[in-house]
């Protein structure tokens, strides 16, 4: 049911298209036939309009990979470095959080580990809404933030580092069998968020998948029964998209080369001081709008990696 509620609004969407187009041509030939320039120029405006909303809908077609339209978890990890990664860490997530509120996904907290004066440590988000993981898959790796720490009295350059983990949310029809002696659950006392109560019990859970060293956790429910079904199905999500990943890599024989796309890898670098510029080092696109970016206008760097992956999936398929 929602493939096909999705099918109806991209064909909806491509026949509004159509009908915007013939609307400006129409309006085009009738300014020219009065010769009214402002006429002339506000159908060229929609236009010119209609190719970037073209554009943007070319991108959305790439997004038909096997968990695209899934919901997705975004985990943030500080990096070595103390308070500033920290702070970095917490810059990113509402860099991402901002991004979501734009574009009309909603946001759960899930997990939240605060930094020890200021940051996180760590923080998991669910993200809901359609293509929530297409859209950002590709944001797994880690950011490199240059700048002038407000931290250090000193006031010299800082350089910290934090990483962003991508994972599909999964749904019932997707079977992800996992065997009781192959998993080990810790329970502990929540941090964060989440009231005077939040510390006084253990309903905090984390499951640790011994194959394969994968943690879940989550803390955002007073209930360990709750915060365990949810860490639960957080692993299996986890599992489900590392093997999603080795199908990739699998696929496109990318395996020796994986430092350009593997988790661990640095895909982006922010610097705020001495000059302005955040590149990403995948796809070379970069602006000097700092501010906007960290305020979660990011599409231009995730259009430019999800059509990276496109050309580097058709250049792997065999004529």
């Amino acid at each position: 049911m929602r493939e096909r509620t999705q099918l109806e609004k991209s064909l909806n969407d491509v026949t509004q298209l159509e009908q915007d187009l013939a609307d400006a041509i129409e309006l085009i030939e009738l300014g020219e036939m009065e010769e009214d320039a402002d006429i002339v120029a506000e159908a060229e405006a929609t236009i010119f309009g209609l190719k970037e909303v073209c554009e943007k809908r070319q991108i959305e077609s790439l997004l038909s990979g096997e968990a695209d339209g899934f919901d997705c978890y975004l985990e943030v990890h500080a990096g070595a470095g103390g308070t500033e990664a920290q702070d970095w860490a917490s810059m990113l997530l509402r860099m991402y959080t901002r991004w979501c509120e734009s574009h009309g996904y909603k946001v759960d907290w899930l997990e939240e580990s605060a930094g020890e004066e200021a940051g996180l440590k760590s923080s998991t988000i669910k993200v809901s809404g359609h293509n929530a993981y297409g859209w950002l898959k590709t944001e797994s790796g880690v950011h490199r933030l240059v700048r002038i720490s407000p931290y250090d009295s000193a006031a010299r350059r800082h350089t910290s580092f934090s990483s962003i983990w991508v994972y599909p949310v999964i749904d019932d029809s997707i079977e992800i069998v996992i065997e009781d002696k192959d998993i080990r659950i810790d329970t502990y006392r929540a941090s964060g968020a989440g009231g005077q109560h939040v510390n006084r019990t253990d309903s905090a859970v984390r499951i640790t998948h011994i194959p394969t060293g994968i943690v879940a956790q989550c803390q955002n429910d007073r209930s360990q029964h709750r915060n365990r079904a949810t860490a639960m199905d957080m692993l299996k999500a986890r599992l489900y998209e590392a093997e999603l990943q080795r199908r990739e890599d699998e696929a496109t024989e990318v395996e020796a080369g994986k430092s350009d796309i593997g988790w661990g890898h640095q895909i982006r670098s922010y610097v705020l001081q001495p000059y302005q510029m955040v590149k990403d080092l995948r796809t070379n696109v970069e602006t000097s709008a700092t501010q906007a970016v960290l305020d979660g206008d990011i599409d231009q760097f995730l259009e430019a990696s999800l059509a990276q992956k496109l050309g580097d999936g058709n250049a792997n398929t065999p004529n």
